[in-house]
């Protein structure tokens, strides 16, 4: 009888919170020191916070399983929640990174949204992968197709003129920019295609460092292993890393010493010494990212790093900043999960993040490198 009572109070206990749960009108994740100041009415979205709170509680069972873009490219598939921005310590230097204004969205409508890369003219290009598609916001906000054969490609950047892209079809080329011709960087690694190239950074000696894990790649994988690599300008390509699980975000930092690695599968994110352009040394640890109430191994996507060395991850809680010594200083939020970050404008003052079928931008104290 006791057995029976206890199952039944907990079956109906069960029934009562799924009710007020998912009945309850959608309450907004309530601003903090963590979240961007006042993201404004019109841009911003309400969000159940209370829905996904129960799910981050399913999350452990069911997996990463979040948001509607899909294993696009590594996309984090967790329950957001904004109890987790209570997990980061308020300090005088987490608060001197706070967004200076609200969080506005610049475009929406796409299928997923990746890439965002600063054009070195005010504007930023970015990428929609499943539509093969790469799009232009000049400086005014004025949006534009750039190209509907991308090739599916993913991460971007520009240099002198050219914009490099990391094709999930297995290449890094570059296009020019003014143009549009087409240039193969890297295509192949002792003889065998890439897997998926993702993601890229470039350095100062003109060699382009990029991921390549097993997002939309042919199985088995082509090159066996998912990892980093680096081409240099005469196309010499170099094996950086060991096996990675899902290696997808890229950067250096600014002084081009260290390299940093966001795997998607796993919590942990990862720098190495550079020691020359394309030689590395002393894989490690970095820091550990927040999770989401009940997640675990949910990595990052996509990676920025500003000019005081600060590293900005997107996760499944949104953009995590960590400081060079690898302390988390906070957590800027955004109405949908983040997939990518960059920095853009002519003061390189201005966030641009990809977030599934919209891309946001918000202003920031701290320029980008």
């Amino acid at each position: 009888a006791v057995s029976l009572g206890l199952y039944s109070a907990t079956f109906f206990g069960l029934l009562l919170a799924k009710f007020i749960l998912y009945s309850a009108k959608p309450a907004m994740v309530p601003t903090s020191k963590f979240s961007s100041s006042s993201i404004d009415e019109t841009s911003r979205r309400s969000i159940p916070s209370r829905r996904y709170t129960l799910k981050a509680a399913l999350a452990g069972a069911a997996g990463m399983l979040f948001g509607n873009g899909g294993m696009l490219d590594g996309g984090l598939f967790g329950a957001r929640s904004s109890d987790a921005r209570a997990m980061i310590p308020d300090t005088e230097h987490s608060r001197s990174i706070a967004p200076t204004g609200p969080v506005e969205k610049v475009a929406d409508g796409f299928a997923f949204t990746e890439g965002p890369a600063d054009d070195g003219q005010g504007g930023f290009f970015f990428t929609d992968i499943p539509k093969t598609s790469i799009h232009h916001v000049d400086e005014n906000g004025k949006l534009t197709l750039w190209t509907d054969q991308s090739k599916h490609a993913n991460g971007l950047m520009v240099r002198d003129g050219r914009l490099y892209a990391c094709e999930m079809d297995g290449q890094v080329v570059s296009y020019a920019v003014a143009g549009g011709d087409r240039k193969l960087i890297a295509g192949k690694y002792q003889g065998k295609r890439f897997n998926a190239c993702n993601d890229l950074d470039l350095d100062s000696k003109g060699g382009v460092y990029f991921t390549d894990p097993l997002y939309r790649a042919p199985q088995p994988l082509p090159q066996g292993i998912q990892a980093a690599y680096y081409v240099t300008s005469k196309g010499e390509v170099t094996r950086l890393t060991k096996a990675i699980p899902a290696p997808n975000g890229i950067a250096l930092s600014p002084d081009e010493k260290r390299l940093y690695v966001a795997p998607t599968q796993q919590s942990t994110m990862l720098v190495y010494d550079v020691d020359a352009p394309g030689k590395v040394s002393g894989g490690r640890k970095f820091c550990q990212l927040t999770q989401v109430p009940g997640g675990r191994n949910q990595g990052s996507d996509g990676i920025a790093v500003d000019v005081r060395g600060n590293v900005y991850f997107t996760t499944a809680v949104g953009v995590e900043v960590v400081s060079p010594a690898g302390q988390s200083l906070a957590i800027i939020d955004f109405p949908k999960q983040p997939a990518n970050v960059t920095f853009v404008g002519r003061d390189k003052k201005t966030m641009v993040v990809t977030a599934r079928d919209t891309v946001y931008k918000v202003p920031m104290p701290i320029a980008g490198k």
